[in-house]
Protein backbone atom coordinates (compact mmCIF):
# COMPACT_ATOMS: atom_id res chain seq x y z
CA UNK A 1 0.00 0.00 0.00
CA UNK A 2 1.09 3.56 -1.01
CA UNK A 3 -0.37 6.26 1.37
CA UNK A 4 0.66 10.14 -0.46
CA UNK A 5 1.39 12.62 2.50
CA UNK A 6 2.59 15.76 3.50
CA UNK A 7 4.33 16.36 6.89
CA UNK A 8 2.41 19.92 7.26
CA UNK A 9 -1.17 18.43 6.36
CA UNK A 10 -2.73 17.13 9.87
CA UNK A 11 -5.21 15.39 7.56
CA UNK A 12 -2.38 13.40 6.39
CA UNK A 13 -0.61 12.94 9.38
CA UNK A 14 -3.92 10.87 11.06
CA UNK A 15 -3.83 8.95 8.51
CA UNK A 16 -0.39 7.93 8.96
CA UNK A 17 -1.04 7.77 12.86
CA UNK A 18 -2.97 5.12 12.18
CA UNK A 19 -1.00 3.45 9.76
CA UNK A 20 1.37 3.30 12.84
CA UNK A 21 -0.70 2.27 15.05
CA UNK A 22 -2.16 -0.77 13.51
CA UNK A 23 1.35 -1.78 12.35
CA UNK A 24 0.12 -1.47 8.42
CA UNK A 25 2.74 -2.35 6.11
CA UNK A 26 2.75 1.14 3.74
CA UNK A 27 4.98 3.26 1.71
CA UNK A 28 4.73 6.81 2.57
CA UNK A 29 4.85 9.13 -0.88
CA UNK A 30 5.58 12.55 -0.25
CA UNK A 31 3.47 15.19 -2.28
CA UNK A 32 5.25 18.47 -2.11
CA UNK A 33 2.45 20.78 -1.67
CA UNK A 34 4.64 24.12 -1.65
CA UNK A 35 5.80 22.70 -5.14
CA UNK A 36 1.99 22.22 -6.04
CA UNK A 37 2.49 18.61 -6.87
CA UNK A 38 -1.49 18.03 -5.70
CA UNK A 39 -2.37 19.80 -8.81
CA UNK A 40 0.30 18.02 -11.46
CA UNK A 41 -2.27 15.33 -13.59
CA UNK A 42 -0.35 12.19 -12.18
CA UNK A 43 -1.58 13.89 -8.75
CA UNK A 44 -5.17 14.44 -9.54
CA UNK A 45 -5.59 11.58 -11.37
CA UNK A 46 -5.68 9.56 -7.91
CA UNK A 47 -7.46 12.11 -6.32
CA UNK A 48 -9.23 15.01 -8.44
CA UNK A 49 -9.82 17.12 -4.77
CA UNK A 50 -5.93 17.43 -5.20
CA UNK A 51 -5.61 17.30 -1.49
CA UNK A 52 -3.54 14.65 0.36
CA UNK A 53 -3.95 12.30 1.91
CA UNK A 54 -4.74 9.17 -0.61
CA UNK A 55 -4.15 5.61 -0.27
CA UNK A 56 -3.41 3.00 -2.99
CA UNK A 57 -4.05 -0.03 -2.04
CA UNK A 58 -3.04 -2.28 -5.37
CA UNK A 59 -5.14 -0.02 -7.35
CA UNK A 60 -7.51 0.47 -5.06
CA UNK A 61 -7.30 4.34 -4.37
CA UNK A 62 -9.21 5.93 -1.49
CA UNK A 63 -9.14 9.82 -0.45
CA UNK A 64 -10.59 11.49 2.69
CA UNK A 65 -8.63 11.09 5.92
CA UNK A 66 -11.38 9.40 7.99
CA UNK A 67 -11.96 7.07 5.62
CA UNK A 68 -8.38 5.84 5.06
CA UNK A 69 -8.21 5.82 9.07
CA UNK A 70 -11.36 3.18 8.69
CA UNK A 71 -10.26 1.37 5.73
CA UNK A 72 -6.44 0.48 7.28
CA UNK A 73 -8.73 -0.49 10.58
CA UNK A 74 -10.82 -2.98 8.86
CA UNK A 75 -7.58 -4.31 7.01
CA UNK A 76 -6.14 -5.40 10.35
CA UNK A 77 -7.21 -8.38 12.24
CA UNK A 78 -7.60 -8.11 15.90
CA UNK A 79 -7.32 -4.19 16.26
CA UNK A 80 -8.94 -2.27 18.60
CA UNK A 81 -9.06 1.30 16.99
CA UNK A 82 -12.14 1.32 15.49
CA UNK A 83 -14.71 -1.51 17.57
CA UNK A 84 -16.47 -4.43 15.68
CA UNK A 85 -19.57 -4.10 18.14
CA UNK A 86 -22.24 -1.84 16.87
CA UNK A 87 -22.62 0.43 19.05
CA UNK A 88 -19.16 0.85 19.77
CA UNK A 89 -18.34 1.98 16.68
CA UNK A 90 -21.11 3.77 15.87
CA UNK A 91 -19.85 6.08 19.12
CA UNK A 92 -16.69 6.58 16.98
CA UNK A 93 -17.87 7.15 13.85
CA UNK A 94 -19.80 10.26 15.76
CA UNK A 95 -16.51 11.87 16.84
CA UNK A 96 -14.92 11.19 12.82
CA UNK A 97 -18.05 12.95 11.56
CA UNK A 98 -18.23 15.98 14.44
CA UNK A 99 -14.24 16.27 14.15
CA UNK A 100 -14.59 16.52 10.10
CA UNK A 101 -17.55 18.57 9.66
CA UNK A 102 -17.24 20.70 12.77
CA UNK A 103 -14.37 20.64 14.66
CA UNK A 104 -11.33 20.56 11.75
CA UNK A 105 -13.06 23.12 10.14
CA UNK A 106 -13.35 25.80 12.69
CA UNK A 107 -9.12 25.01 13.43
CA UNK A 108 -8.77 25.11 10.06
CA UNK A 109 -9.53 29.05 10.05
CA UNK A 110 -7.05 29.75 12.45
CA UNK A 111 -4.69 27.55 10.99
CA UNK A 112 -4.61 29.34 7.97
CA UNK A 113 -4.80 32.85 9.05
CA UNK A 114 -2.22 32.62 11.49
CA UNK A 115 0.10 30.03 10.01
CA UNK A 116 -0.51 29.00 6.31
CA UNK A 117 -1.05 32.39 4.80
CA UNK A 118 2.12 33.95 6.73
CA UNK A 119 4.14 31.05 5.21
CA UNK A 120 2.90 31.37 1.80
CA UNK A 121 3.22 35.08 1.85
CA UNK A 122 -0.60 35.85 1.19
CA UNK A 123 -0.39 38.72 3.34
CA UNK A 124 -1.46 39.37 7.35
CA UNK A 125 -4.22 37.72 8.75
CA UNK A 126 -8.10 38.34 8.16
CA UNK A 127 -9.16 39.59 11.70
CA UNK A 128 -13.07 39.36 11.18
CA UNK A 129 -12.03 35.41 10.23
CA UNK A 130 -9.90 34.85 12.86
CA UNK A 131 -12.77 36.24 15.32
CA UNK A 132 -15.21 33.87 13.49
CA UNK A 133 -12.57 30.77 13.77
CA UNK A 134 -11.65 31.50 17.83
CA UNK A 135 -15.78 31.54 18.12
CA UNK A 136 -15.87 28.42 16.53
CA UNK A 137 -13.13 26.70 18.21
CA UNK A 138 -13.94 28.07 21.59
CA UNK A 139 -17.71 26.91 21.32
CA UNK A 140 -16.22 22.65 20.08
CA UNK A 141 -13.48 22.35 22.31
CA UNK A 142 -16.19 23.50 25.37
CA UNK A 143 -18.10 20.10 24.11
CA UNK A 144 -14.87 17.97 24.12
CA UNK A 145 -13.90 19.02 27.34
CA UNK A 146 -17.04 18.45 28.62
CA UNK A 147 -17.02 15.15 27.27
CA UNK A 148 -13.78 14.39 28.17
CA UNK A 149 -14.39 14.69 32.11
CA UNK A 150 -13.94 11.88 34.08
CA UNK A 151 -12.62 9.94 30.65
CA UNK A 152 -8.99 9.17 29.77
CA UNK A 153 -10.33 8.37 25.61
CA UNK A 154 -12.79 10.37 23.80
CA UNK A 155 -14.73 6.44 22.71
CA UNK A 156 -14.48 3.95 25.71
CA UNK A 157 -11.71 3.01 28.21
CA UNK A 158 -9.12 2.23 25.14
CA UNK A 159 -7.29 4.50 22.15
CA UNK A 160 -9.27 4.33 19.09
CA UNK A 161 -9.66 6.26 15.86
CA UNK A 162 -11.39 9.33 17.35
CA UNK A 163 -9.10 10.06 19.47
CA UNK A 164 -6.23 9.72 16.50
CA UNK A 165 -8.66 12.18 14.10
CA UNK A 166 -9.18 14.74 16.78
CA UNK A 167 -5.82 14.92 18.11
CA UNK A 168 -4.75 16.09 14.80
CA UNK A 169 -5.97 19.17 14.35
CA UNK A 170 -4.28 20.54 17.75
CA UNK A 171 -0.80 20.14 16.35
CA UNK A 172 -1.60 23.46 15.58
CA UNK A 173 -2.17 24.94 19.10
CA UNK A 174 0.28 26.70 19.69
CA UNK A 175 1.48 28.35 16.15
CA UNK A 176 -2.30 29.29 15.64
CA UNK A 177 -3.14 30.48 19.23
CA UNK A 178 -5.96 27.61 19.74
CA UNK A 179 -7.98 29.12 22.77
CA UNK A 180 -7.91 25.68 24.21
CA UNK A 181 -5.42 26.07 26.61
CA UNK A 182 -7.34 26.55 29.92
CA UNK A 183 -9.83 23.22 28.90
CA UNK A 184 -8.08 20.84 31.25
CA UNK A 185 -9.66 18.13 30.73
CA UNK A 186 -8.94 18.31 27.02
CA UNK A 187 -5.18 19.48 27.54
CA UNK A 188 -4.92 16.26 29.64
CA UNK A 189 -6.27 13.96 26.87
CA UNK A 190 -4.09 15.78 24.23
CA UNK A 191 -0.93 14.75 26.54
CA UNK A 192 -2.12 10.94 26.59
CA UNK A 193 -2.04 11.23 22.48
CA UNK A 194 1.54 13.02 22.89
CA UNK A 195 2.86 10.21 24.46
CA UNK A 196 1.94 8.08 21.94
CA UNK A 197 4.78 6.67 19.30
CA UNK A 198 2.93 7.07 15.95
CA UNK A 199 2.07 11.12 17.40
CA UNK A 200 6.16 11.09 17.87
CA UNK A 201 7.25 9.89 14.53
CA UNK A 202 5.12 12.07 13.10
CA UNK A 203 5.96 15.31 14.57
CA UNK A 204 5.34 18.90 12.85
Amino acid sequence: MRLYHHPMSTNARRAVMAAIELRAKIDLVLVDLAKGDQRKPDFLALNPNGKVPVLDDDGFVLWESHAIMQYLADKTPGQTLYPQETRARADVNRWLFWNAHHFQPAVSILAWERVVKPLIGQGPADEMAVKRGEGLVTELSAVLDHHLAGRAWIAGDKLTLADLAIATPLSFIGRAKLPVSDRANLMRWLYRVEQLESWKKTGM
